[in-house]
C-alpha cells in the first residue's frame, strides 16, 4: 500500500490584511512558494474573509487569541514575516504582539521561521530583551537590510541577507504611455515647502503627460494624494490627473505598467516600478529608500532639501531603462533553504 504524502501544515504571522501594497506583496510570493509545495497554509490576517477570499487558504482573525492557538498547534510551523513587524515604532504592543505568536509556536515545538524581515528599531530595553530572547528559538532567518543583519549578528543571531521577495513578483509587461506616477504617504516630515516646490517642478516639467497619483495604503496614503491633486489643479486646471486607490495588488501593477517616469515615497512602489524599468525618484522618508536608491543606482531626494528637485528631476530623465530593469534582475529571493526545511524531500 502506497504511503500517503503529508502536505506540511502552515501558519503565517504578519502584516497581513491591512491593505498596504509591500506588505500584501510579500504575502502573496510565500503564498505562491508555498502552494508549489502542496502546503497547507492558515494566516493570521486582520481582514480574513478578504484574505481567504483572494488566496484561497485558511484564516484566523489577529486578536482571536484561541483560533490563532488552535491553529498553531495543529500545524508543522510557523513563519513570521515578511517586513517590519519586529520594531516598537509603530507600538510595543504591536512588538510583543507578534513575539507572543513566535512564542508559541515555541511552546508547542514547532519549527519557526523568521521570513525577509527588517528587525528594529526597538528603543524599548524590555522590547529589546523579549526580541533577543525569543528570535533564539527561531530555526531560521532571513533579513532583507544589512542593519538588521548586523544587529542580530550583535546578539549571537545566525541569518542570511535576502532580497525583499517582492523582487519575485511576476508583473504584466511594462507597457509605457504618457504617464508620471507619483507616490505620497502621510509622513511627519513631509512638510509644506516640499509639497509646494514638488507640485511647481510637476507642472513645469510633466504638464503635457496624465498624472497618476498612487495611494499604496488607502488608510495613510489616501488623504494626502487628494491634497497633492488639488494642489496641481490649482496650478494648472487642465493638467490630467488621476488618484490610483489600492483596490487590489493587480490594479497597482496595471497602472504602473503604463509610467514613464515615478516620483515615489514608499519603498515597494520604488522597488515595482524598478522592476518594470520605469525611471525613478525616490522621495527618501526612511534610510531602506535610500539604500534601495543607492543599490539601485536611482536618484533620491530628501524632505528637507526641495530646492534640489530641479537637478534631481533632470538626473531622473536621463536615466535609462534598460540599466533599471537589468538590476533588477539580479534581484530575487532565494526559497531553496526555506522549503528544504519545510518540506525536505518533498520539495
Amino acid at each position: 500500500m502506497p504511503i500517503k504524502k503529508k502536505y506540511p501544515k502552515i501558519v503565517i504571522s504578519g502584516y497581513i490584511g491591512f491593505d498596504n501594497f509591500g506588505d500584501e506583496a510579500i504575502f502573496d510570493v510565500l503564498c505562491q512558494n508555498l502552494k508549489k509545495n502542496n502546503a497547507q497554509i492558515t494566516a493570521i490576517s486582520s481582514n480574513p474573509q478578504k484574505t481567504a477570499s483572494l488566496h484561497k487558504i485558511k484564516t484566523c482573525k489577529t486578536f482571536n487569541i484561541l483560533s490563532i492557538i488552535f491553529a498553531i498547534a495543529n500545524s508543522d510551523a510557523l513563519i513570521s514575516g515578511g517586513g517590519s513587524i519586529l520594531q516598537d515604532k509603530t507600538s510595543l504592543k504591536s512588538l510583543i504582539y507578534y513575539l507572543f505568536i513566535i512564542l508559541l509556536a515555541k511552546v508547542f515545538n514547532k519549527k519557526i521561521i523568521i521570513f525577509a524581515q527588517g528587525i528594529g528599531p526597538i528603543t524599548n530595553r524590555i522590547g529589546r530583551l523579549l526580541t533577543k530572547f525569543i528570535l533564539k528559538f527561531a530555526h531560521q532567518i532571513t533579513v532583507r537590510d544589512e542593519k538588521s543583519l548586523f544587529l542580530l549578528r550583535g546578539w549571537g543571531i545566525c541569518a542570511k541577507l535576502q532580497p525583499d521577495p517582492a523582487f519575485n513578483l511576476e508583473l504584466p509587461p511594462y507597457s509605457p504611455q504618457n504617464r508620471v506616477g507619483i507616490q505620497l504617504r502621510a509622513w511627519k516630515y513631509l512638510n509644506e515647502p516640499f509639497l509646494k516646490v514638488l507640485s511647481d517642478e510637476i507642472i513645469q516639467n510633466f504638464s503635457d503627460k496624465e498624472i497618476l497619483i498612487f495611494s499604496f495604503q488607502d488608510s495613510q496614503d489616501f488623504e494626502i494624494c487628494k491634497d497633492f491633486q488639488t494642489r496641481l489643479l490649482i496650478k494648472n486646471p487642465m493638467i490630467k490627473t488621476k488618484i490610483i486607490k489600492n483596490d487590489s495588488p493587480l490594479n497597482i501593477q496595471e497602472n504602473m505598467k503604463t509610467l514613464e517616469y515615478l516620483i515615489a515615497m514608499r519603498f515597494h512602489a520604488c522597488l515595482l516600478a524598478i522592476k518594470f524599468g520605469i525611471k525613478t525618484l525616490a522621495i527618501n522618508y526612511d534610510e531602506k529608500v535610500e539604500k534601495l536608491s543607492l543599490d539601485a543606482q536611482i536618484p533620491y531626494i530628501n524632505l528637507d532639501k526641495p530646492k534640489e528637485l530641479n537637478y534631481k528631476i533632470s538626473t531622473l530623465k536621463s536615466l535609462k531603462t534598460s540599466t533599471i530593469f537589468e538590476y533588477a534582475t539580479t534581484k530575487k529571493f532565494d526559497f531553496t533553504e526555506m522549503n528544504e526545511l519545510l518540506f525536505g524531500d518533498n520539495c
